[in-house]
């Protein structure tokens, strides 16, 4: 017997029964009414009744009479309370016994069925029906669950199944014929990976699909995208924290990396691509702001195949609301969207405030560094190959700030005043990136140490751009002056940056 109660009304219940009856009472059950749909036979097993979110009198009824090889669908629907009774299988296939039935407790009218070979959904409070089989198995459908924007299926002898964000199916009608239309994405919770140290299954090995570790962002495009489109994300004061866009070039492909990484690349996560393309789309942002610059990159060796994020990665944002942006086409679209945070971590919010601050100002000064590093690089080139056209006073001068310059990078171990303990720059790149990274380690106030080993490093990096600044405005000057005197061409400072390198990171 089924018998679900009223999501209405505490008095109500509704009764289905292996023999093929429907009751109601109204009082607890007290009294009990056969409202059994007239065409219902014996052997006509009730499969389940759903209940309705939205009234007390509407519910809707799975009937199933594989029992006696009658293979046909029957779904039946009432909105009096069980007077009336309408079938509803439009769109099924004639083949099917019917086994379960639910109703979106968010969107009235969207209703889910399992059969027992498909999954199907219908728009229209069951009027009409289509396929939502996907990738599913044709097995037995035994039961359907939506627990918040998820929806769960239990299979007979083929697992447990979980559709992740059904989100814009609620919204598949506001869609209508808009040209963009981005859906309202579901809450994201803001969850770290898997940290264990091992390596992943290999490919060929039966295993389930974590959802996305991200936010979840869909949009639809109904005709192909008129130049470039970009999605932003901006935090509750309206500041952009991370932006992508169609014009983004892959950071690497999978072909370029097989040549360097000497892990398999089915290890790693392709780039996410915005797409311009008419139709559908899925982008998942992973709660991260923009990552800082870098010369080196790594996969982590506690990996999950074909999803193994490149890293660094960015900050962890602050669990709160944000907008999603998006333009295409020539329009713009918004959509709220709340992160989260994960329910087992009990640090107060103002600790994750202050770890995001830390690390968005150690990016900041990642960053700054990075940049002088290329404007140092291309000006060492620049004084090598006027190292070897030039003699004199001249020479003797480029050999000066050849040498400056290159201990200022780090590349020379000795400095030209002896006495000097000055950092390099990198030095203090590293210094930076590893308190970085043991910043963003946990979900964490910044301890003790980690303040105190702040301090040191700001202090150093303040030393050494202060020393490259110095360069820039006096001694650079000074040789330009020398070099035009002597009717050579005078240097013209460009960044040049170290092609990016691809390793993996034994942890």
């Amino acid at each position: 017997m089924r018998l679900p109660p009223s999501f209405k009304d505490i008095n109500t219940l509704w009764a289905g029964t292996d023999d093929g009856l429907i009751w109601i009472t109204r009082d607890s059950g007290k009294k009990w009414a056969n409202i059994t749909p007239p065409e219902l036979t014996p052997w006509s097993r009730v499969t389940q009744i759903a209940t309705s979110h939205f009234d007390n009198d509407t519910a809707f009824a799975s009937v199933s009479r594989f029992r006696i090889d009658d293979l046909h669908p029957y779904i039946y629907r009432t909105r009096d309370g069980g007077k009336t009774w309408q079938k509803l299988i439009t769109g099924l296939p004639d083949a099917g016994p019917v086994d379960t039935v639910r109703e979106d407790p968010v969107t009235k009218g969207l209703l889910f069925a399992g059969t027992e070979n498909a999954v199907w959904v219908s728009f229209d409070a069951g009027d009409h029906w289509q396929s939502l089989q996907l990738n599913l198995p044709h097995t037995s459908m035994r039961d359907l669950w939506i627990h918040n924007d998820d929806l769960l299926l239990g299979t007979h002898g083929r697992s447990f199944w979980v559709l992740d964000d059904i989100t814009p199916l609620r919204q598949l009608a506001a869609a209508g014929g808009a040209p963009v239309y981005l859906f309202k994405p579901a809450s994201a919770y803001r969850v770290r990976r898997d940290t264990n140290t091992d390596t992943p299954l290999p490919p060929d090995e039966p295993a389930g699909q974590n959802p996305p570790d991200g936010a979840i962002i869909d949009f639809f495009l109904r005709d192909a995208a008129a130049g470039p489109a970009t999605l932003e994300i901006l935090d509750a004061s309206g500041k952009p924290i991370r932006r992508y866009s169609s014009d983004d070039k892959p950071a690497f492909t999978l072909d370029t990396l097989g040549k360097t990484l000497t892990v398999p690349t089915y290890w790693v996560r392709p780039p996410a691509t915005l797409s311009t393309a008419p139709g559908m789309h899925r982008f998942v942002w992973d709660l991260r702001a923009t990552p800082p610059e870098s010369t080196g990159y790594g996969y982590p060796i506690s990996a999950v195949a074909h999803d193994t994020p490149r890293e660094p990665l960015g900050p962890n944002v602050q669990p709160g609301r944000y907008t999603v942006r998006l333009t295409a086409g020539g329009q713009t679209v918004t959509a709220p969207l709340m992160v989260l945070m994960d329910p087992r971590v009990t640090t107060p919010a103002a600790g994750l405030r202050q770890q995001y601050e830390v690390e968005s100002h150690l990016v900041a000064l990642i960053n700054a560094n990075f940049d002088a590093q290329a404007e140092v690089r291309g000006l060492d080139h620049q004084l090598e190959a006027l190292s070897k056209q030039s003699n004199g006073p001249v020479a003797d001068a480029v050999a000066g700030l050849r040498k400056k310059v290159s201990f200022l990078a780090g590349s020379h171990a000795e400095s030209p005043d002896p006495a000097s303990k000055a950092v390099t720059l990198a030095r203090v790149a590293g210094d930076l990136g590893e308190l970085y990274g043991a910043m963003g380690s946990a979900d964490t106030a910044p301890t003790a140490l980690q303040t105190t080993a702040l301090a040191i490093v700001e202090k150093d990096d303040a030393a050494v751009m202060a020393r490259w600044k110095a360069i820039k405005s006096t001694d650079l000057p000074a040789l330009n002056r020398q070099l035009s005197g002597a009717g050579i061409a005078m240097i013209e400072l460009k960044a040049e940056p170290e092609p990016a390198s691809e390793s993996e990171n034994e942890e």
